[in-house]
């Protein structure tokens, strides 16, 4: 069966700042830029300017200052959660809790590689958490609803980066199909482009989130909303993405998805039924 794709193989690397040159028995290598880190970047810097804009500030009641004092939280809470999201996960799959013992840095190494989403997710909430202590006056429900409107830019290019690092591979194809690849990384044979159905799925909820925002919805409902169909299109992906462990019966992702998508509707139908929209703070 011919397929219709070849994997591309990118440099994960995007760029490297400075020059190699030479002091004495000193050498100084560039250092590298990865399409990984910019993936996340990107994905910040789109938050922060929605929520910079007039009508985001209005509502917030937050200075520009204060915005980006909220980014600085949540980048904490995304490498503080992501990476023991990641941990947890790798040791229930691989067992390998002596590995990360003998070599304790394992336990931050986020230059390596690896990190959850669900994770992230947590540590994001425990950081609006936090910084909501800061803030007496402004409401969880108000200052989700303005963060999440275009996360799904962020997350579609850290999919397809996921794709260029060849890494969290699909399924074997079963039989084989012709859009199925055969990534370098693992030889049993062509594999789905879990990667790329999960970046698809998840740019495809972007207007479903500015429609609902534009409703002018009580405040919570756009968080809700994106947080139940982020479990929706995860519990999809998981269909064609490589098991790391299983849950009575579920994928591990599958299983966090599924609580994810009650956990979502519950305080959806909740947010809906309690109150009105925050128009300005």
């Amino acid at each position: 069966m011919s397929h219709w794709f070849d994997y591309p193989h990118i440099d994960p690397i995007a760029f490297r700042v400075g020059v190699e040159f030479h002091i004495g028995s000193f050498t100084y290598h560039p250092i590298p830029v990865h399409w990984y880190g910019l993936s996340y970047l990107f994905g910040f810097i789109c938050v922060y300017l929605w929520m910079n804009r007039p009508e985001g500030r209005r509502r917030l009641g937050l200075t520009s200052d204060e915005i980006q004092d909220f980014l600085v939280y949540a980048l904490v809470g995304v490498l503080v959660g992501g990476r023991t999201g990641f941990v947890i996960a790798d040791l229930i799959t691989r067992h390998n809790l002596g590995d990360y013992l003998a070599n304790p840095v394992n336990f931050i190494a986020i230059w390596q590689g690896g990190m959850a989403f669900h994770g992230a997710l947590v540590g994001v909430i425990l950081a609006i958490l936090i910084y909501l202590r800061k803030h007496p006056g402004l409401a969880f429900g108000v200052l989700g609803d303005e963060i999440v409107p275009l996360l799904s830019i962020g997350i579609f290019t850290t999919r397809l980066v996921n794709f260029i690092n060849d890494e969290l591979p699909g399924k074997l194809c079963l039989p084989d199909h012709p859009y199925c690849i055969l990534f370098p990384a693992y030889s049993q044979g062509y594999r789905y482009p879990s990667q790329i159905f999960e970046a698809i799925l998840d740019i495809l909820t972007l207007p479903i989130i500015l429609l609902v925002y534009r409703a002018r919805p009580p405040a919570g409902v756009v968080t809700w909303t994106w947080f139940t169909i982020y479990g929706i299109t995860r519990a999809i992906a998981e269909i064609w993405r490589e098991p790391g462990f299983t849950v009575i019966g579920l994928d591990g992702g599958q299983f966090v998805a599924v609580v994810q998508i009650v956990i979502g509707a519950a305080l959806l139908v909740y947010t809906l039924r309690r109150g009105t929209r925050a128009q300005a703070r």
